[in-house]
């Protein structure tokens, strides 16, 4: 076990003065009076309010801190609901990649997509806070940030095999920090997979087909902007005949999509991110609420991606 999970477990034993503590089962909404947790994501990071999207229908959720980020696991799923990391580009460090994935023993694993779900499979375990993104201030900070994000809630069923595609989604962060360079490079990242109610049973999971990203910074202004993503690996994930299977030839598809089809699509309150999306505000032509794939924003390299 890592030193990290090692005294988050201590943590629970003792009580919630240890610093990776908290592991508590909440509804779809925060008293807006909480202080924030140094371990954990800060809503104040970018110096406007910007809180952790929630689940719009209240349902119960473990809410998991880490180093620099937050998980809200559903015990249902097994899987995240949403993620949030503060980001501090202007210290982020480059440290060799060190960790091992793991359980976190402050929940049940009866309640997390753990190890048997990744086995003898073409299922990779995708980290939905990357294990850079915590990873700034000191060595020691940066390391015990990045370890602590190679644990179960914090990972999630992805196709294997790296295109152009995945490529892109897994450097949309960067891409972000280095347009908000003229802030200090400070970004909240959200991401998590769209836990839908048709997705493909697999080994007592259902296997997520869309990721969603969303990007938030302040501009020097001072006013909240924001970006929102997806990620489709629906033609990479056929459970058809009972068996994983990976067709050689399909492809990931990355978008960049308005901020409220997301919170719809995801069933998440996205808050001020909403307003912030600096994405034009196109009607959908038929009248609906959600625009989906035919409007969207296709990607194929970063200089694709709007950010105003």
């Amino acid at each position: 076990m890592s030193r990290t999970l090692r005294q988050a477990a201590a943590g629970r034993r003792v009580g919630a003065d240890a610093p990776d503590a908290r592991a508590t089962t909440v509804a779809g909404s925060r008293d807006d009076g909480a202080v924030a947790d140094p371990d954990a994501y800060d809503d104040g990071f970018l110096g406007i309010p910007v809180p952790l999207p929630r689940p719009v229908d209240g349902r119960a959720v473990r809410e998991l801190t880490y180093p620099r980020f937050t998980v809200l696991l559903e015990p249902e799923r097994r899987l995240a609901v949403m993620t949030g990391v503060n980001i501090d580009g202007s210290s982020l460090l480059d440290l060799p990649r060190t960790g091992d994935w793991e359980l976190d023993p402050r929940v049940p694993a009866a309640e997390q997509a753990g190890p048997a779900v990744y086995a003898s499979n073409d299922l990779d375990r995708g980290h939905l806070v990357r294990r850079r993104d915590p990873g700034w201030g000191t060595p020691a900070q940066a390391r015990r940030a990045t370890e602590a994000t190679f644990v179960y809630p914090n990972a999630a069923p992805q196709a294997s095999g790296f295109n152009q595609s995945k490529e892109l989604w897994l450097g949309l962060e960067d891409h972000v920090l280095a347009f908000a360079d003229a802030t200090d490079e400070r970004v909240s990242v959200f991401t998590a997979p769209v836990l839908a109610d048709d997705d493909p049973p697999y080994r007592g999971i259902r296997v997520p087909r869309r990721f969603v990203k969303v990007g938030a910074w302040a501009t020097a202004d001072g006013v909240l902007a924001a970006a929102g993503f997806v990620l489709d690996q629906s033609q990479l994930i056929d459970l058809s005949q009972g068996v994983l299977v990976v067709p050689q030839l399909g492809a990931f598809r990355t978008f960049q999509v308005p901020i409220a089809d997301i919170e719809e699509i995801a069933r998440i309150d996205l808050g001020p991110l909403v307003a912030a999306d600096v994405l034009p505000e196109d009607a959908p032509a038929d009248g609906t609420t959600v625009r989906e794939e035919d409007a969207w924003r296709p990607l194929r390299a970063p200089e694709d991606v709007f950010l105003g």
